[in-house]
């Protein structure tokens, strides 16, 4: 209790960059198994992978999707409206990315790789696709921070601490997904690490940016929610799910995906 005493007084911009720091250290804990192991089995690679699907469903709802139908009713707009074009929005924004920046997906050759046509290597690639993903990870838990700080009803700390530890959560499998492959594929252990880090660096920056925008533009707030959910659901229907359908363990990742979403729905509801 003392604690989030503590860290009620603490600037939400810092909160919200040292909660995706954490995201982003969760993704190197991850990353760094790869000292210690050869190889991750498929099987369970495919069963983090959906464990990482559940995470960012339920979290898009719980965290995102509802408090931005909640605060338009507050704020007066059609409490459908906002939160619509919103998630739109955000699943748009991915798919723009998705069509204009190389990146290769993780279990798939390199001449399915998407985007502009490029000669980068596979290994840059992979560690593009996981970037893209981990954009609206990082905004979705900055905005959070930011909707606490602008005193929104419904927007606790304790949602905010919930949806980041979900996040750095599910960080973890997606760490192991991206430098196993990538020692798979001949690279060394610590060029495997440093990639598989690398991939999330981009989350404490977009964590900032989503605090930010939302602290001082508390009109948008609904909609920029919304963006972070239909950012990640975009994610997770193009990205994660395909990954998880290319081998034998399909009910592996089906399972991973349940549980998934029943730890995030039980932080949130537990902290929020």
């Amino acid at each position: 209790m003392e604690n989030l005493e503590l860290l009620a007084h603490t600037h939400p911009v810092l909160l919200a960059f040292l909660a995706t720091t954490f995201t982003w250290l969760m993704t190197a804990t991850g990353a760094a198994l790869v000292f210690l192991f050869k190889e991750m089995p498929r099987k369970w690679l495919d069963g983090m992978l959906g464990f990482t699907g559940g995470v960012m469903i339920a979290a898009s709802y719980w965290s995102l999707l509802a408090p931005s139908i909640e605060l338009s009713e507050n704020l007066g707009y059609l409490p459908w409206l906002p939160p619509a074009i919103g998630f739109a929005a955000g699943a748009l924004f991915l798919f723009g990315l998705d069509k204009f920046v190389p990146h290769l997906h993780i279990n798939f050759n390199k001449n399915e790789a998407e985007g502009v046509e490029t000669d980068w290597k596979s290994t840059t690639l992979l560690v593009l696709a996981i970037t893209l993903h981990n954009i609206p990870e990082g905004l979705a838990v900055g905005v959070a921070f930011g909707a606490y700080a602008a005193g929104i009803d419904g927007a606790t700390l304790g949602a905010a601490i919930a949806l980041a530890i979900g996040i750095g959560i599910q960080n973890f499998p997606e760490g192991i997904a991206v430098s196993f492959p990538l020692r798979r594929k001949g690279v060394s252990r610590g060029r495997s690490f440093w990639f598989g880090q690398l991939s999330a660096i981009v989350e404490p920056v977009a964590g900032v940016i989503g605090a930010i925008a939302v602290m001082y533009m508390q009109p948008v707030l609904p909609f920029a929610l919304a963006f972070a959910a239909g950012a990640m659901i975009y994610v997770v229907v193009e990205e994660v799910i395909p990954e998880t359908q290319r081998d034998r363990y399909t009910d592996v990742a089906a399972l991973g995906f349940i549980g998934g979403f029943i730890v995030m729905m039980c932080l949130d509801v537990a902290l929020g």
